[in-house]
């Protein structure tokens, strides 16, 4: 819990769209720490790709995160298109005031492979992932109070029979990247997670089985393993961490891909 008397802080975290997601997680936890969150979500993508999750997620979670004494606002937003994209952090910010952190967990991804991807799914991964990811990011710069703030995005190396995800999360890890250099005069740290294989909802027994087989603690990744890296970062205690990709996995191997 947040130290009697100390400031709040306040976050936008994009793709908190079901109760199992990592965005949840990552939502809880910094709620825990004190913050007060901007949730947003897009349940027309859950619902086409068919993930595990309910229509009243959203507000399930800011109701249980709002008994905590948080504040916690939600918000809707196909960040496939780039008005809505460019506009989610203002309006973000005129719910709770500037943003100390944009946290993004938002994407896109369905499998496909070199052969079979399509013109149509490669370009909305990259509207989402890479296009979206850039204009949250710039937005969240202009908009920086005095102290600065921190941008974390999500990745993974999750390419092989999933190409257009796999391709644009390559693109996302040099966008963010380069922001924590290009605007370090603003205030800004910038950081890439990548939490390897977590069940959210998307693996069958199969899969799961295949990265039970390859992770050395013996258990999957969970949105509270992604979570408390994400927390450290944003403590006072993270804040000489900057410019990092850094892999947050129980030592799964970097690469590998579990089918």
């Amino acid at each position: 819990m947040p130290e009697a008397g100390a400031m709040t802080r306040r976050a936008l975290v994009t793709g908190v769209g079901r109760l199992r997601g990592i965005g949840a997680g990552v939502a809880a936890g910094l709620a825990e720490d004190g913050w007060d969150l901007v949730l947003s979500s897009w349940q027309p993508y859950d619902a086409r790709l068919g993930l595990v999750g309910e229509p009243d997620d959203p507000e399930q979670l800011a109701d249980r995160l709002r008994a905590g004494g948080r504040r916690v606002e939600l918000l809707e937003a196909d960040l496939e298109q780039p008005d809505q994209a460019a506009g989610l952090v203002d309006r973000a910010a005129g719910l709770l005031g500037p943003l100390d952190a944009l946290v993004m967990s938002h994407c896109e991804s369905v499998d496909s492979g070199v052969l079979d991807t399509t013109v149509e799914s490669f370009d909305r991964h990259y509207a989402v992932n890479v296009r979206a990811t850039w204009l949250l990011t710039a937005a969240f710069a202009r908009q920086l109070p005095d102290s600065g703030g921190s941008v974390i995005a999500l990745t993974s190396d999750h390419t092989v029979n999933n190409l257009p995800y796999g391709a644009t999360k390559g693109a996302l890890d040099r966008l963010v990247l380069a922001a924590a250099h290009e605007l370090g005069d603003r205030g800004l740290r910038a950081n890439v997670i990548n939490p390897g294989p977590v069940d959210t909802g998307w693996m069958d027994d199969a899969i799961r089985a295949s990265g039970l087989a390859s992770q050395p603690l013996g258990r999957l990744g969970t949105p509270t393993d992604v979570a408390n890296l994400i927390r450290f970062l944003l403590s006072d205690q993270g804040s000489w961490i900057n410019g990092q990709l850094l892999y947050s996995n129980g030592g799964f191997p970097k690469g590998h891909i579990p089918v």
